[in-house]
């Protein structure tokens, strides 16, 4: 990602060059990978055509996560993408809905979601920003194959010019008097020099951790999952474009469905259930027959404590982790990519931009933790010791006064141009029992029978929508999206 979007948007620049240190010796988890909307943005940054990405890298869309047994054991409910309802009278639609509530109305908030609705009928279609449907208000995003997707943008860096080099880092040169990463030795003797070094060196962060020595701050007394265990599987089960979260007794079970077959894993706190456990428990909930050997992951939630250093940018795992719950690992990447292109350095490496850069990284990251620990902390669930951590767990500021002021009141801000929008705060509070007392003033300007007349009518719109849209298999042969049949007797 990170080769192909410096090649396309810079690579022009005079005595540019990029050049990308892999090894195919290494790894990956290769299990399905599942997204958030703003992936859609860096895609078409970087000129990608979405049928042929969907082609390529065997994709399916999504339209929200369904977290099911997070509340309670046989409940759940959609975090979906876009908004809900329709705004009304100057405030947001949730305060009509508790209103509603309030007067009898036994609707659940899914039902004013277009996103929700359809990715439970298994139907998709693109947004239509300019209509007054409730499909305006549709985002989407991707599940696709990562090993897939990283192939198909490795031949679009080749294709922009990027030097590709196999190899394994073995040792790492600095300057004497800045302490700069000056080259880097490859086991097959090869030096790689360079100015600006960007490391993707994952969970061991080589280049950021290892060389510049910069410090992990560790967040597992909030996120105690700490281990995973993943396998794919064959198709089976519902075919929707959700991705779905299943609590388990230390952890939680994700479900990505693609088009050739079901990305699986078992994310889990190690203190409170053993490998071998976690295994059986994965294997005996598969929609289909596993396709490889069980992938065994360790990790720690957290960050490194700055994320640029010196001439060292860190994305992805070799900057921090934070557990998958919400399909944020490729956006932090890519908002990364991002980041490093608006503040990218001259030879003079300013002070003033890397700290820039590092302080925006850690607020992202603080703020996608403060929502993941929401899922984990409003819970009825006190059926294993792990959820009773879960329950008494101390929580971050920020997410303690988001919970208190919805509770009160039903309102909710969002700061700083956070990455959860109060649609999805909205969602995952409501889904994991935070329940109002209250509404805003304003919504009683509407009477009894007028609140209850509107909500019913929205609700009916966003249903009809929903079930005239094509089957997301329908949509993906129609727009040229799906696998040839030879493609899928070979999968």
């Amino acid at each position: 990602m990170a080769a192909t979007a410096l090649a396309h948007i810079m690579g022009k620049l005079p005595s540019f060059s990029i050049t990308l240190v892999e090894s195919e010796a290494i790894g990956t988890v290769g299990v399905g990978e599942a997204t958030i909307p703003q992936i859609i943005g860096f895609n078409r940054m970087i000129g990608l055509d979405e049928m042929e990405f969907m082609r390529e890298t065997r994709a399916t869309y999504k339209l929200g996560i369904e977290f099911v047994d997070w509340l309670r054991l046989g409940h759940s409910y959609v975090h979906p993408f876009g908004t809900h309802g329709i705004d009304m009278l100057g405030i947001e639609f949730q305060h009509f809905w508790i209103r509603g509530k309030a007067l009898g109305d036994t609707a659940s908030i899914d039902e004013y979601s277009i996103a929700a609705m359809a990715g439970k009928a298994g139907k998709f279609d693109w947004p239509r920003p300019d209509t007054k449907s409730p499909m305006a208000k549709l985002a989407y995003a991707f599940q696709f194959d990562a090993a897939r997707y990283a192939a198909f943008l490795r031949k679009k860096a080749e294709a922009a010019g990027v030097r590709r080099i196999e190899g394994r880092v073995v040792e790492v040169e600095q300057e004497s008097e800045t302490g700069h990463v000056a080259a880097l030795m490859l086991d097959n003797g090869t030096k790689v020099e360079g100015e600006l070094f960007v490391d993707c060196s994952g969970f061991r962060s080589l280049l950021l951790g290892q060389a510049l020595d910069v410090p992990f701050s560790d967040w597992s007394h909030w996120l105690p999952c700490d281990s995973a265990v993943a396998v794919p599987c064959t198709l089976g089960g519902r075919n929707e474009p959700l991705t779905r979260s299943t609590a388990r007794s230390a952890g939680w079970q994700w479900r990505i469905p693609l088009q050739h077959r079901i990305g699986n894993g078992h994310v889990f706190a190690s203190d409170h259930l053993d490998r071998s456990e976690a295994t059986d428990l994965l294997l005996a909930n598969l929609d289909g027959e596993p396709l490889a050997e069980p992938n065994q992951l360790s990790f720690k939630a957290g960050h490194r404590a700055r994320a640029w250093e010196k001439n060292v940018v860190a994305l992805g795992l070799a900057a921090g982790f934070l557990e998958p719950l919400e399909s944020t690992s490729i956006h932090l990447v890519q908002s990364g990519i991002a980041r490093l292109m608006s503040l990218f350095p001259d030879k003079s490496f300013s002070e003033v931009e890397i700290a820039r850069f590092n302080k925006e990284t850690e607020r992202e990251y603080s703020d996608i933790r403060d929502f993941l620990v929401l899922h984990y902390h409003c819970t009825e669930r006190d059926d294993s010791d792990f959820w009773r951590y879960c329950r008494n767990l101390e929580m971050p500021d920020g997410v303690l006064e988001k919970i208190e002021m919805f509770r009160r009141s039903g309102r909710i801000f969002r700061e700083n141009n956070e990455l959860f929008t109060e649609a999805s705060w909205l969602s995952v509070m409501l889904g994991q029992g935070v329940v109002p007392l209250t509404h805003h003033p304003v919504a009683r300007l509407l009477d009894e029978t007028e609140t209850l007349n509107r909500l019913a009518h929205i609700r009916k719109v966003i249903e009809q929508t929903a079930q005239q849209l094509p089957t997301q298999d329908q949509f993906l042969q129609q727009r040229g999206g799906a696998m040839s049949p030879r493609e899928r007797l070979s999968a």
